[in-house]
């Protein structure tokens, strides 16, 4: 049996949203800013998924949906575009210590550039206090990024609660993992960023939902497309895709959210009445297609090897940091020792899986500790 359950590091694109890939690669393949037919056909695709997915945003006159390559280069054009436009005024930005890379990395950079870059701490259920931030804000603070869901434990951040005391700094969110399990209508950001393969949609797609034109700026410059936000010419059969994706993630979210929910709780359990000396660094009010627990006295890796020869697919954490080494920075901020990260394992669940799937995982997990734990191979 195969069993996937590392869908926070990317989905299987549905059936529907290949279909229309394949149809505008080999049927609508003309450019959307081109004046013949061929063209006209593609801006209409490209008009369309754009609409479908605002839509989810709650519209509004002047809120834009830009697409980019992915929620990477969303979360960089959110922040540095932000930034070098705001500098002048206002130098600082406001994020936290679990961020995802794409965040890190691009404050790291803008640190280079001159940035005064303040990082919120975490609790042990891995979210920040609000009263610290709003200790945090001044009329120097340019931008604040928080992200919505952390991809590692699934912690939801009070994202509509910061946008009542965020004063005239801007509010953006990463929601590439939020897209899809929540409703982005409620979240009041001024940024989102969100990405198509984290909701069964291609690769190589993502966009940036701003609530007005106004404030955006680009980062990459050359013909103009994308209102000229985003120059290069638009990935038609991705972003296709991806409106048709979302469509049908959003179409029964109620009915998948209750099944993810379900097969949360039933991991949850069966995990903690079989394998002893474990710890979930997920909060129980998390977004329920992750979770994650350390598995004491063992090392993940090694258990996901040794899954992996099961056909079960999981991972130790982010799929974007996987490569590197050193100890989850997410599971560190929440005050784990290096024990407790090394032994954590991240499942993440869609509404595909199954029950009987998750009593194979569980049967080959409890094989995996107990034979790791009695040969002594933890050191």
């Amino acid at each position: 049996m195969q069993v996937y359950l590392d869908n926070s590091a990317t989905t299987k694109v549905c059936k529907e949203a290949a279909d229309k890939a394949y149809e505008i690669m080999t049927e609508g393949y003309g450019n959307p800013s081109s004046l013949h037919s061929l063209g006209n056909k593609a801006a209409k695709e490209l008009k369309n998924a754009r609409k479908t997915i605002l839509d989810r945003f709650g519209g509004g006159n002047k809120s834009q949906l830009i697409f980019t390559s992915s929620g990477t280069e969303s979360d960089n054009m959110a922040i540095i575009g932000t930034f070098n436009r705001l500098k002048r005024r206002a130098d600082e930005v406001i994020t936290t210590q679990v961020e995802h890379p794409a965040v890190l990395e691009t404050c790291k950079y803008l640190e280079k550039q001159g940035a005064k870059i303040k990082y919120l701490s975490v609790d042990s259920d891995c979210k920040i206090d609000i009263d610290e931030l709003s200790s945090e804000i001044s009329d120097k603070t340019a931008l604040i990024s928080v992200m919505t869901v952390n991809n590692e434990t699934g912690s939801i951040m009070p994202v509509s609660n910061i946008a009542e005391l965020k004063g005239n700094a801007i509010l953006h969110t990463d929601a590439v993992q939020a897209f899809g399990k929540l409703r982005m209508d409620k979240l009041n950001a001024d940024l989102i960023s969100i990405s198509s393969h984290k909701i069964n949609g291609p690769k190589g797609t993502g966009a940036i939902y701003a609530k007005s034109s106004e404030l955006l700026s680009p980062i990459l410059h050359g013909g103009g497309q994308e209102k000229g936000y985003r120059s290069g010419t638009e990935n038609l059969p991705g972003i296709a895709a991806f409106g048709v994706a979302t469509e049908k993630v959003y179409e029964n979210i109620e009915v998948r959210t209750k099944k993810i929910e379900e097969l949360n709780k039933y991991l949850r359990k069966g995990i903690e009445e079989e394998i002893e000396d474990i710890r979930f660094n997920s909060p129980i009010d998390a977004c329920p297609s992750v979770l994650n627990v350390s598995i004491l006295s063992t090392r993940a890796e090694v258990i996901l090897h040794r899954l992996e020869q099961e056909g079960i697919m999981v991972s130790t954490g982010s799929a974007c940091s996987s490569g590197k080494k050193g100890d989850s920075h997410v599971l560190k901020a929440m005050g784990l020792s290096h024990k407790d990260i090394e032994g954590a394992i991240r499942f993440s669940f869609s509404a595909e899986n199954t029950i009987d799937e998750l009593d194979y995982v569980l049967c080959k997990l409890k094989d995996a500790v107990t034979d790791f734990r009695k040969l002594g191979s933890f050191r």
